[in-house]
């Protein structure tokens, strides 16, 4: 069956116009002259949205989204709740439940919009995993070229071998045009972005052009199916030792998880999405999606270097003052400028990041790393978690905001979770957990919790935890030199934690207490963070999944 006949058999397509599985430079060209969408809140609905720089096609496309879309639309995704995944999926603020009557009339009333305005759709077909003893085929399906070219980026090509492609193919179709009207489609707003598991169909209706919908709503369903066959999807970094000695890296943003992965003297496997099976580890991706806000060239070479590769899509970064974006050199962008958007981003191929492993593969993990950035300056830098303990800080997945500039706030935020990564994580949080603990002891991997944050005191008072501790903890834990050392419990906490440490010098700093000079007022910080695990803990439910209190 062609694709054409595909898409009109499974969602009614018939008046349309395809460009299907161009190449990212003919991409390129048409997302210029054809993207058109809003801008500006004041704006008008027809503005162009992707600019070339001064390189022209020989260097980045430059992307705008929609003011209310700097990031995914949380509030604004839905699974459909039909009956035979009603009791699987984990529903939540972030992953709603879709009535199926509301979800069928909406679905027929945006392919009635593309039908009658007879749409030209860009194609692109790909795979959700770089393994193809269960990678999952992606086709998607969009009225934005620069959405094609960047599923282009970030998802495997043409892999051989991959069975039954037809029966197992997941459809997104992207319709930023599309004007979602709540009373009557059943959402709360203007857009909505709706996963149907039974048809394989994930639908992005009105306003939801940030580029990384069409990677985290796919990465969703991948957490809905990987782990019914027994595979393990992870929102994590992964790389591979000169040994062969593969880790993976849990961690929310801030707390290190892209920087301490990016090591010359390891090969990098991915940076974000990492699927562990019986084969061992592999990309979910073929790309990356880096922030680029505030990045500092000199500590993120890698990314600083993709700025001007042909190929690679900039979004949400303005023009130098002054100058249309025809007039910059991609080098010359201020990234610390986010007057259209804080979460400024940057999407390139995993190609252009020297020192990779070969198909974006590895061994089993021999070590994996729990990434925390404690603000309240009470957790140790290093902690050695048991299986027991593995299990509630990943359903936890906690990291501590700082004050920031919002007027009135003066002590860190904390932030969970579930699995460090709670809003993908499609299915009940002791699903992930279970299968986590389960290859761990198969594959007698080691685990440690690693707090990049504050030390001393809390954000403010305390010092951060310099790079160069972090990263000798997480050295000597990859290299098994925190196997045999001699340990005790914190106290309040209840964390393992060593007394001592290959490479560092003053063992005081590995416990957290004899860093503050006032004891009390550590004693009493510490147990107002182990009073939030256990209200988080509580609250979530997380005993009723069979996970054990331990804090």
């Amino acid at each position: 069956m062609t694709f054409q006949a595909d898409l009109e058999k499974l969602l009614g397509l018939k008046s349309v116009a395809y460009k299907a599985n161009l190449s990212k430079t003919e991409l390129f060209h048409e997302a210029i002259g054809n993207d058109r969408g809003r801008v500006r809140r004041d704006g008008p609905s027809d503005a162009q949205k992707a600019f070339p720089t001064r390189l022209g096609d020989k260097g980045p496309l430059v992307y705008y989204t929609d003011p209310d879309c700097t990031g995914r639309r949380t509030k604004d995704t839905y699974a459909v709740n039909w009956p035979e995944v009603a009791d699987e999926i984990w529903f939540k603020a972030d992953l709603s439940p879709y009535e199926p009557a509301a979800y069928e009339g909406l679905l027929q009333r945006v392919v009635a919009h593309l039908n009658q305005k007879q749409a030209t759709l860009y194609v692109k077909d790909v795979y959700m995993g770089s393994d193809p003893d269960f990678a999952v085929p992606y086709r998607f399906a969009g009225e934005y070229a620069t959405h094609a070219m960047f599923v282009h980026n970030m998802f495997p090509k043409d892999l051989a071998g991959v069975k039954d492609v037809e029966s197992r193919r997941w459809t997104m179709l992207n319709v930023p045009s599309f004007t979602c009207v709540p009373e009557r489609d059943g959402c709360r707003s203007e857009a909505a972005v709706v996963i149907d598991a039974r048809n394989r169909i994930c639908l992005v209706a009105g306003r939801a052009d940030y580029c990384g919908v069409n990677k985290k709503t796919i990465f969703t369903v991948g957490n809905y199916l990987l782990p019914k066959q027994g595979l393990l999807s992870m929102h994590c970094s992964a790389n591979v030792g000169a040994h062969n000695d593969a880790a993976i890296l849990f961690g929310l943003s801030g707390t290190g998880k892209t920087t301490l992965s990016a090591d010359a003297s390891r090969k990098l496997i991915g940076d974000d999405e990492t699927i562990w099976s019986d084969n061992g580890l592999c990309n979910l991706e073929d790309g990356c999606y880096a922030k680029l806000i505030n990045l500092d060239k000199q500590a993120e070479p890698v990314i600083a270097a993709a700025l001007s590769k042909p190929g690679t899509i900039i979004e949400n970064v303005p023009p130098l003052p002054g100058k249309s974006m025809e007039q910059c050199h991609p080098d010359e962008l201020d990234l610390d400028d986010g007057s259209i958007a804080e979460n400024t981003r940057f999407s390139y191929p995993l190609e252009v990041v020297p020192n990779t492993m070969p198909n974006a593969q590895g061994p089993h993990p021999q070590t994996i790393v729990l990434l925390t950035a404690d603000a309240f300056g009470v957790l140790p830098p290093v902690s050695i978690l048991s299986p027991e303990d593995v299990m509630y800080h990943f359903v936890s997945g906690f990291t501590a905001r700082v004050a920031g500039t919002e007027v009135g706030v003066t002590e860190p935020q904390p932030t969970f979770s579930a699995c460090f990564g709670g809003p993908f994580m499609a299915q009940k949080p002791n699903v992930y957990a279970s299968l986590l603990a389960q290859k761990m002891k198969t594959h007698k991997a080691r685990c440690i919790l690693l707090n990049t944050g504050w030390s001393g005191g809390p954000y403010g008072t305390g010092k951060r935890m310099s790079i160069k501790l972090t990263r000798a903890l997480l050295d000597a834990a990859l290299n098994g030199k925190l196997d045999q050392v001699e340990t005790e419990t914190l106290p309040i906490l209840n964390l393992t934690i060593p007394r001592t440490c290959p490479g560092i010098d003053d063992p005081t700093v590995l416990n957290p207490r004899a860093t503050w000079d006032d004891k009390d007022a550590y004693d009493a910080t510490a147990t107002r963070l182990r009073d939030m695990f256990r209200a988080n803990f509580d609250q979530k439910g997380f005993a009723s999944f069979g996970i054990e209190a331990r804090i």
